[in-house]
């Protein structure tokens, strides 16, 4: 995925977790939807990490091309 691409999954990711959150706040979540919100939040890590290490592989003068999406653990792992 290139900038622009992986731009549009966040953008849409981010108006997936509004609609279900705001579903939470009205007539609540079920199992299946709050799966799916815990999974957007995942996505959404990943998305934004590979985001940063594609911007940071351009101004090192690396191949952004080289940055890959990285496991759950991994980027759920990251302190804030």
């Amino acid at each position: 995925m290139d900038d622009r691409q992986v731009l549009d999954r966040i953008g849409a990711l981010v108006e997936e977790e509004h609609t279900l959150e705001r579903q939470a706040i009205g007539e609540g979540l079920d199992e299946t939807q709050q799966a799916r919100l815990h999974e957007v939040e995942i996505q959404l890590d990943q998305c934004w990490d590979l985001l940063r290490q594609r911007r940071a592989r351009r101004d090192a003068g690396q191949d952004p091309d080289t940055a890959a999406i990285r496991p759950e653990g991994t980027v759920e792992g990251y302190l804030q």
